[in-house]
């Protein structure tokens, strides 16, 4: 893997070079989300900076290609694409900066924000929206879509499956597997009768609509399809981890149907009937890759939106979003809402968990609540920036130090069993009304790995655990 990324970053650097004669002063590798794309931000001597992507999907490339051309070409705020290299794996784009729509949403609730400074950006989003969709009545080109050429009834067999396969049987609901699956064809051809001659994101959530220059651009549309505009209103209305009021979504998609009325005829009642529909087929595959990752792949993080998949699915069915004559669909997703129970904390004592950073050449902090410690997790087995020149003066508290590091896989696979452990912990000192927890990161200096980890964990369990007291020290550094 070591090698492909060092043949990649080689290959954009001669792409790099090709394009502008500006000096390049730093590559660093980006977070990678869950695709197998690896994206690398190239930063020149004026600090004006490019994107290099590698993929090795040249069918998916291929579709991300088509959709940019024809989106700017219409006006649309997507990247610019800069230049394809010949073997159509490797290109580069124009940056648009760090700042998606949720992590905006997120810094406002650590804040205890008022949800009312972001609804601006949603409004612009819901805005944008159908003339995205609209595109596909314009000559895109829907011959390139990968991996599928609509949003048919294979593909919503495949996500109705998904939830059965790897939500419903990993949690133990009951159903009859026949009449289960004579619901899901009479559920798809309703979704089917809707008017599916439109462009379909697939997956237009928070976190694929990034803020630059006061304005919103939309990524990650390289999974494209043709489909009904309902799918994408309900993807980014009911992004689970967003946790939108229904009064916000009410809100939003009134926006929503008020600019595309301006566009097309819109049937406002039939519109909602299918838009609640979508709703929940969109819920079930979320559901299906929560439990996929969580339970199957044992990736605990993911786990943590189904409590809001839970909520917004219990929502709908009160909303009686489904159609009629569904008896057995129906039964199982009520089961799935009520035999869910959420862990509620019975503690009327705030519980403090304090975590720090530290080196291990000057020990480990001590335990100053008198419960005896708790965690010591040591980083020294994982990819170390500090042995790397350029990160010397920096810390786990930099972009720069926080990209090195989560381009490694055993960093992201630590993270999450950390999480997973002190979760655990969590709740149940909050059931048992303790008081203290600490929780500690040690590295060789206490300056990168160790400030990192506890960055993340303590920036984890306040989104988390809102009702917790987390304190944040670093023994090292300032």
């Amino acid at each position: 893997m070591e090698e492909l990324n060092e043949t990649s970053i080689s290959v954009l650097t001669g792409m790099v070079a090709d394009f502008t004669t500006k000096k390049v002063t730093s590559c660093l590798p980006l977070a990678q989300s869950g695709s197998h794309r690896r994206y690398y931000r190239f930063t020149f001597e004026d600090n004006s900076t490019l994107i290099g992507v590698y993929n090795e999907d040249i069918a998916e490339n291929r579709a991300f290609f088509e959709y940019t051309r024809f989106f700017a070409e219409q006006g649309l705020n997507v990247p610019a694409l800069l230049t394809i290299h010949e073997d159509q794996k490797h290109y580069l784009l124009n940056d648009l900066g760090t700042q998606t729509l949720y992590d905006k949403l997120c810094e406002i609730r650590k804040q205890d924000g008022d949800f009312q400074e972001i609804m601006p950006d949603y409004r612009k989003v819901v805005a944008a929206l159908p003339q995205f969709q609209l595109s596909a009545r314009k000559g895109l080109d829907l011959s390139v879509a990968y991996p599928r050429a609509a949003f048919d009834r294979q593909s919503m067999q495949w996500d109705l499956n998904y939830f059965k396969y790897y939500y419903l049987k990993m949690v133990n609901i009951p159903f009859n597997e026949q009449l289960l699956e004579d619901d899901y064809q009479s559920f798809m051809d309703y979704l089917l009768s809707a008017d599916d001659d439109f462009f379909l994101y697939r997956d237009f959530q928070s976190r694929n609509i990034m803020l630059s220059n006061d304005d919103v651009y939309f990524i990650d549309y390289q999974g494209g399809r043709k489909g009904a505009l309902q799918y994408d209103i309900a993807s980014l209305l009911y992004d689970a981890k967003a946790d939108l009021s229904p009064e916000v979504r009410e809100e939003l998609l009134e926006t929503y149907m008020d600019h595309l009325s301006k566009l097309i005829s819109v049937d406002r009642a039939q519109f909602k009937a299918y838009f609640n529909a979508f709703s929940l087929i969109r819920i079930m595959q979320a559901m299906g890759a929560y439990g996929y990752r969580g339970y199957f792949e044992r990736k605990v993080h993911f786990l943590q939106s189904v409590p809001y998949a839970i909520r917004n699915m219990r929502y709908l069915l009160q909303q009686n979003a489904l159609p009629n004559n569904l008896p057995e669909l129906r039964n199982v997703l009520q089961t799935v809402v009520e035999s869910y129970v959420e862990p509620i904390s019975q503690s009327s004592d705030k519980l403090t968990v304090t975590v720090q950073s530290f080196s291990f050449k000057k020990g480990i902090p001590e335990d100053k609540s008198g419960n005896g410690g708790g965690f010591v997790f040591d980083c020294r087995a994982l990819p170390n920036p500090g042995r790397e020149k350029q990160y010397a003066t920096f810390t786990g508290k930099d972009e720069c130090v926080k990209q090195y590091l989560r381009q490694y896989k055993e960093v992201e696979t630590f993270e999450n069993h950390v999480f997973a452990i002190v979760d655990m912990s969590v709740d149940n000192y909050l059931e048992r009304r303790f008081n203290n927890l600490m929780v500690n990161f040690g590295c060789t200096g206490g300056q990168h790995r160790s400030v990192y980890f506890a960055e993340q964990t303590a920036a984890h369990l306040r989104a988390k655990y809102p009702q917790v007291v987390v304190e944040l020290r670093h023994t090292v550094i300032s």
